[in-house]
């Protein structure tokens, strides 16, 4: 591959949540239910998942369970004594702490500062199962459109090395209805996100001031960071630095800064802050308007020759699910990530799926100049690991149903001169 560089410039398309990977000693997998993507009922091009944040739509309904599990050693680790209102306070008080962290991003629907009612006050519910429960014969129950977060829910998604997950429900159509859950006000509405900690005994989660006294335990901030994150809508992030890289914080330790008042936002890397803008931009927000696309083809144009359809109408022409990352060439910082995949055309009057290498960049910072690199997912990121976000792009329920060929790894990247 040839990186490029390119002043930002604006232009409508997707963005994927996926990016580089770099090589470090990390902890059990964090999983989560989500893909990037869904494809409306009728048909037509992809569209991202969001939360409904809107000036006009009523702020998000929030709560956690104050359920926790009773084992000994504990769970749950705090610097107040276990059972008491103290220690419950703590418990809420990290997590309101891990809302500020999206909600600090600038140039964001979620801003508190431009936008203070797009979240609901965090409730506090004393329901053990709160949250939705493991669907039966692939049927959601139990949906009440309410974000909850778990602590004493058992899980058949706990399997070996499973932290936490975060169960979400996605409306393909306008209208729809899961359980006691509102109508669904656009195809790609994330209806209700749940949050899941394994309660077994088999992990300790541990608040930001106990956490240097429970080195055996996982930092509980930077776990409800990433899976609010997911909550949002965003899918895993290849990139070390990034709150959305699918493995988590050794025990002991936190992912990148603790949050301040000043800087809400300090744990995320700039590929949280990107992919944030992309699913919630601020109308008023006059720095982040760049994208970059462009699409990733073999040097040898035979290469992907022998590819079948897909199905009728899609051919592979271009590399997919590269990872794509763009670096500012001034700083050498990464500011935004992407998933080489797909393109579609909402405009045709039957949008068909093409897999030609396709990827966008962005919103980005204006006024800077961009390197950009792609590598395949062949690092301590795998391509399961990044699978939800290239599978959601198709639907075999839709009017136009299509399949994703394989995440290719079968190149070798090169710089040119």
């Amino acid at each position: 591959m040839t990186p490029c560089r390119a002043p930002a410039s604006l232009v409508l398309a997707l963005l994927s949540s996926l990016a580089l990977v770099l090589q470090f000693s990390f902890a059990p997998l964090c999983q989560a239910y989500t893909h990037d993507y869904t494809v409306p009922a009728s048909g037509g091009c992809p569209v991202p998942q969001r939360e409904n944040i809107a000036s006009s739509a009523p702020p998000l309904a929030r709560q956690w369970s104050i359920s926790l599990p009773s084992l000994n050693p504990p769970v749950i680790i705090t610097s107040a004594p276990q059972g008491t209102a103290a220690q419950l306070t703590e418990i809420e008080n990290t997590i309101l702490a891990a809302y500020d962290v999206w909600t600090g991003v600038s140039g964001t629907l979620l801003n508190a500062g431009s936008f203070p009612n797009a979240l609901g006050p965090l409730a506090r519910t004393a329901v053990q199962n709160a949250c939705s429960p493991d669907p039966v014969n692939g049927l959601q129950s139990g949906v009440d459109g309410v974000d909850t977060i778990c602590f004493n829910q058992s899980s058949g998604a706990f399997t070996t090395g499973v932290l936490s997950f975060t169960r979400i429900i996605v409306a393909s159509a306008p209208g729809q209805i899961f359980g006691a859950a509102p109508p669904s006000v656009f195809a790609g509405q994330i209806l209700d996100a749940d949050i899941y900690f394994r309660n077994d005994g088999q992990a300790a989660f541990a608040t930001p001031s106990a956490l240097s006294s429970a080195p055996g335990a996982y930092d509980l901030e930077s776990l409800l960071v990433h899976e609010l994150g997911h909550v949002f809508g965003l899918d895993h992030s290849g990139i070390w630095r990034a709150i959305m890289f699918p493995f988590a914080p050794a025990p002991g330790t936190f992912s990148g800064e603790r949050p301040t008042a000043a800087s809400p936002d300090a744990p995320l890397a700039d590929d949280d802050r990107s992919g944030l803008r992309s699913l919630y931009p601020d109308p008023a927000d006059a720095v982040n308007l760049g994208y970059i696309t462009g699409r990733i083809l073999p040097a040898n144009p035979f290469a992907l020759a022998a590819l079948p359809a897909t199905s009728i109408g899609n051919y592979v022409t271009g590399i997919f699910g590269a990872q794509i990352v763009a670096v500012d060439a001034a700083s050498g910082s990464i500011v935004a990530s992407a998933l080489s995949g797909w393109s579609c055309d909402s405009s045709a009057a039957n949008p068909v799926l093409q897999f030609d290498g396709s990827y966008t960049l962005g919103p980005l910072p204006v006024g800077h100049s961009y390197v950009i690199y792609a590598e395949p997912f062949t690092g301590l990121v795998q391509p399961g690991d990044v699978s939800g976000a290239a599978d959601s792009a198709c639907s075999v329920t839709s009017a136009n149903p299509c399949t994703p060929p394989a995440i290719n790894t079968n190149f070798s990247p090169r710089i040119r001169p």
